[in-house]
């Protein structure tokens, strides 16, 4: 007997767990720092531009295609045309490496949290960071054992995303959401409180927000705006599709994707705050300019800040653990969704039962996180999570436009979502999926290309880059495929469930 597809228990639900997948670690270290690289407050013209031509719009295709068509993203995509199955499946591929590494993301976090009560990190913060907590070999190529710290951590991160993503919808990810969205608010509005209070804070915020309007003209600045939102919105990684296949019939689609795309937006507004805040303290304690302490990334979490916290006294403990609470908690609802979009993705070809397919993600999961547990991890994770985001993810964004600008036509999309929402969409819509988003993405993507070409990345060899690298697009290209010529279960239908 066939089942009936799952749904959110309320539109809040939905939409707490939607934010929840955009708000990520990235909103955290990588935002303030790309802003204040690209302009400062010049940077928001191009943002928001930005946000209007792709990011709301994307969202509502997505949302669109996975509530039309009542499946994950390679059933959805399937259902808009068969031909085009193997574009929903490369995302969820891409999923899968996404989550090995980011367990390892997650497990620094829950290590820096548990240290945050003494701060055994000392003043050679970049020291400790590299040679004591990830002991990080000479090159990619020499793994040099596994970090039981880090795999224990890892382990700890794949069981929670397996608790919460084994319940369901409504019981797991639904209630998680609802509980760690507000509480991380909390903390950052916290974080900000306390860093808008320290001496120098000012320094900081002047930095980040100060406008260079000469940015405005360089064509970098606007590629990294729609670089940003299109990474920080989960767009493109079969989450946003998934979530919205769980919806019911009567539901405002659109303004949901204007809700998702601004609260993600606020989130990124209220960490550079936090960060610059805590930044310009830094600097002025040290009695050195802003560019002298600010980075991006890890360096940002696990080197600056624990920097910062060292010298702060007894507040110094209390926002490192708010600090790296903030990051688990940002990057957990992120990993579940990276899970339930790869997890809906396997029941919806084979039939096969939700809790055998999480628990085998989980293995599977698990055993290629190993990688990231030796002391060769930090090289992996660089090397596969730039050339995922800028090609991987750009790559099936640029063919989604394609696929509904061109094949399937946005018309379809757009008349569905209208008929569902208060908010109705015009032919606006239409022109920026088929023509705008296309040709920015092209732009982005090319750019990207010869980049690498002139410099190859983070100066690694080039063997690594391609193991690593490429090597990762060819398995999600080529797995994709695959996977798309196996048939669909016995009682799928393809055209109308």
């Amino acid at each position: 007997m066939k089942k009936s597809r799952e749904q959110w228990g309320t539109k809040a639900g939905f939409l707490l767990s939607a934010i929840g997948s955009a708000v990520g670690i990235g909103n955290i270290w990588r935002f303030p720092y790309v802003a204040y690289s690209n302009g400062g407050g010049a940077f928001l013209i191009p943002y928001f531009f930005a946000i209007f031509t792709a990011g709301i719009p994307l969202l509502i295709l997505e949302y669109g295609m996975g509530h039309k068509f009542k499946g994950s993203t390679p059933l959805a995509i399937a259902r808009a045309n068969k031909k085009w199955e193997w574009l929903g499946w490369w995302p969820v591929i891409s999923a899968v490496i996404i989550l090995s590494y980011y367990s390892m993301i997650l497990s620094l976090a829950i290590k820096y949290l548990t240290l945050s009560f003494n701060k055994v990190w000392g003043n050679d913060t970049n020291n400790y960071f590299y040679n004591e907590v990830l002991k990080v070999s000479s090159s990619p190529f020499d793994f040099g054992g596994i970090i039981v710290p880090i795999l224990i951590g890892i382990t700890l991160v794949w069981l929670i995303s397996w608790f919460i993503c084994y319940k369901g919808i409504k019981a797991g990810i639904e209630k998680l959401s609802k509980i760690l969205l507000p509480t991380l608010l909390i903390i950052m509005i916290i974080i900000v409180i306390k860093g808008v209070t320290l001496k120098g804070a000012s320094l900081g915020l002047n930095t980040l927000f100060t406008p260079d309007w000469e940015k405005i003209k360089d064509p970098k600045v606007w590629i990294a705006a729609y670089g940003q939102v299109f990474f920080s919105l989960s767009i493109a990684t079969g989450i946003m599709m998934t979530y919205s296949s769980y919806l019911p019939k009567k539901t405002d689609i659109n303004n949901s994707a204007f809700m998702t795309a601004f609260a993600n937006c606020g989130f990124e507004f209220l960490s550079a705050i936090g960060v610059f805040a805590i930044l310009g303290f830094m600097a002025t304690n040290q009695g050195v300019s802003i560019d002298k302490v600010v980075s991006g990334g890890i360096g940002l979490a696990f080197i600056a800040f624990p920097k910062v916290f060292s010298v702060m006294g007894n507040w110094g403990n209390i926002l490192s653990i708010l600090f790296f609470t903030c990051l688990i908690f940002a990057g957990l609802t992120s990993a579940v969704s990276l899970v339930e979009a790869i997890s809906s993705a396997i029941i919806d070809k084979t039939g096969w039962e939700r809790k055998k397919v999480v628990t085998g993600i989980l293995l599977v999961g698990f055993i290629i996180s190993l990688s990231f547990a030796t002391r060769a991890g930090l090289y992996l994770l660089d090397i596969m999570d730039n050339f995922i985001n800028n090609y991987g993810i750009v790559v099936v964004g640029l063919l989604e436009t394609i696929l509904i600008g061109w094949i399937v036509k946005p018309k379809t999309i757009r008349d569905h979502t209208n008929s569902v929402s208060y908010y109705r969409i015009g032919k606006w819509w239409d022109i920026i999926i088929k023509c705008i988003n296309p040709i920015v993405l092209t732009f982005i993507l090319v750019q990207s290309f010869i980049t690498e070409m002139r410099t190859p990345y983070g100066g690694y060899h080039l063997t690594a880059l391609f193991v690593y690298g490429w090597g990762v697009i060819l398995i999600g290209i080529a797995g994709s495929i695959l996977i798309s010529k196996q048939p669909w279960r016995d009682n799928i239908n393809l055209k109308n469930e």
